[in-house]
């Protein structure tokens, strides 16, 4: 996926909220509700692996400070 190469965790955490403001407030109509929903599971899937990957990253940061 192209877009995902471009994408932060800002970006998609934004969006990721953007999808649930406007699904809350029923301004989704039914066609686009599955695209949305889909959406929103990769857009979940990218943050977490990112905050995955940060926090690998973090902990080597204080284990090389350990030694």
């Amino acid at each position: 996926m192209e877009k995902k190469s471009k994408l932060t965790y800002e970006l998609a955490f934004k969006e990721l909220n953007g999808i649930v403001k406007d699904i809350e407030q029923e301004n989704v109509q039914l066609d686009e509700l599955t695209g949305k929903i889909i959406r929103a599971n990769e857009l979940i899937a990218f943050c977490k692996e990112r905050l995955r990957q940060t926090e690998e990253e973090y902990q080597k940061a204080i284990d090389s400070l350990k030694t």
